[in-house]
């Protein structure tokens, strides 16, 4: 008997598993940029608790508000009044977090490049610290105090850079043994610091050499030359082309069953934290929500993508499906989904390798992230500048992140036009799995 001939979904899938997920695969292992990935992922606290900082600081009330004329008007000014008798102290977790970003940078990065090495991870932290600040052009030398702008949003990127080279350069010296040896007796943890001495000396004559060339000849520091590099990557990566293509990789890695988010968040989550601290910093100085630099910032793939798509999903079979695996799993599978967790409907529905789900969803995001983007580079919504929880549901996430209340009403007019997108593919779906549960059914 001859073969049965491939279906167009084996044959996608074929292709998909010789050449995409590799690449992906390699990209997301990668020493370098997993290091970047998981140093940015130690932030996230840090970065929330300063972006709260800044909601209880700066109240939303709009400049055409300056007397009470209803309950809401009231409670926002006398918020307003609050915040203004208490900025001090609000301000002091933003300035102390988002304002000195690229130190925690430089620690997490840092931290984790020397783990992938299995060096001691402690060390080399201070080393690349010690190293960033004697760059950063941050000293008054003639006060000695330290001007926390230069440790800002501008400067992550350089943060990355000097993080990954400090610890190549320690990893070298300690594989080649230029290192200060002292005997077996002593305690590992005594004779750590000395084996970062001689590259930490090395590192800082190298980069203060490097950074002095750097003024010299473009009048800027190391810092402010990376940055001036990086800022066009920034702003290419958060074009709308860019954006739909990471939207697509991230939803076919899914369908295969591999953490989307994860494979393409080695890449991106640099750019959209950096965009984000950007959008902060500027806020902060008194630039509308609307008029941020970046669109591309923070949670906003996520909360305009497809965690809109799988809420919805879950009430088209509410709604309209008939089978009882879809209509158990959307009963267990619903109130994980409201917080942005969406791995009960992933694996139960299931969507991996699930051509039902994998079309609309791809439709969707594009959609979902067209619209937003668009409204939002024409200044009709406000853009992201605040971290929140990933759980925060999504129209809460929507307004607290960029204190737009129209932010709200275009996620709601999404879920509906999801709702519809998916109805045809989920009924389809649906009649299947009925098929299937009656002629189980049947036999036995």
């Amino acid at each position: 008997m001859s073969e049965p001939k491939a279906s167009f979904m084996d044959k996608f899938q074929s292709v998909m598993e010789k050449t995409i997920v590799p690449v992906g695969m390699k990209i997301s292992n990668q020493r370098h940029l997993a290091a970047i990935r998981d140093g940015m992922t130690v932030m996230i606290p840090v970065t929330v608790i300063g972006g709260l900082a800044i909601l209880l600081a700066m109240p939303p009330v709009p400049a055409t508000v300056t007397a009470g004329s209803n309950f809401f008007f009231d409670l926002l000014l006398a918020w307003k009044a609050w915040a203004t008798a208490n900025a001090g102290v609000l301000m002091l977790p933003y300035y102390l977090s988002i304002g000195i970003i690229s130190l925690y940078v430089v620690m997490g990065v840092s931290y984790r490049m020397a783990k992938t090495y299995e060096m001691d991870p402690i060390n080399n932290m201070i080393s690349a610290l010690f190293v960033f600040l004697c760059v950063s052009n941050s000293v008054d030398l003639a006060t000695g105090s330290i001007t926390i702008s230069k440790l800002g949003a501008n400067y992550m990127f350089a943060a990355m850079v000097i993080s990954l080279l400090v610890v190549e350069i320690n990893h070298f010296f300690i594989k080649k043994n230029i290192i200060i040896k002292m005997p077996d007796t002593v305690p590992q943890n005594v004779a750590a610091p000395f084996n970062v001495m001689l590259p930490m000396a090395f590192n800082v004559i190298l980069f203060l050499v490097l950074n002095t060339v750097c003024n010299n000849v473009t009048g800027k520091g190391l810092t402010d030359l990376v940055f001036t590099i990086f800022q066009p990557l920034m702003r290419a990566t958060g074009s709308l082309p860019s954006i739909l293509l990471i939207n697509i990789l991230m939803t076919t890695f899914w369908f295969f069953g591999i953490h989307g988010a994860n494979m393409v968040s080695v890449v991106v989550s640099p750019i959209t934290t950096a965009a984000l601290a950007v959008n902060l910093e500027a806020y902060t100085a008194g630039t509308p929500s609307n008029e941020l630099p970046y669109i591309f910032a923070g949670a906003v793939n996520s909360v305009f993508g497809n965690w809109i798509t799988y809420t919805a999903m879950l009430v088209v079979i509410f709604t309209l499906c008939k089978s009882s695996q879809l209509k158990t799993v959307a009963k267990v599978a619903i109130v994980p989904s409201c917080f942005n967790i969406n791995e009960p409907s992933i694996f139960g529905i299931p969507t991996v390798l699930n051509v039902y789900t994998y079309v609309p969803m791809l439709i969707c995001s594009m959609i979902n992230f067209s619209s937003y983007y668009l409204l939002a580079s024409a200044g009709v919504l406000g853009r992201f500048f605040v971290t929140l929880p990933f759980t925060v549901p999504g129209p809460l996430a929507a307004f607290l992140a960029t204190m737009d209340v129209k932010t709200v009403l275009l996620w709601a007019v999404l879920f509906v036009v999801d709702y519809f997108i998916l109805m045809p593919f989920i009924r389809t779906y649906d009649k299947q799995i009925l098929a299937q549960e009656a002629k189980e059914a049947q036999e036995v």
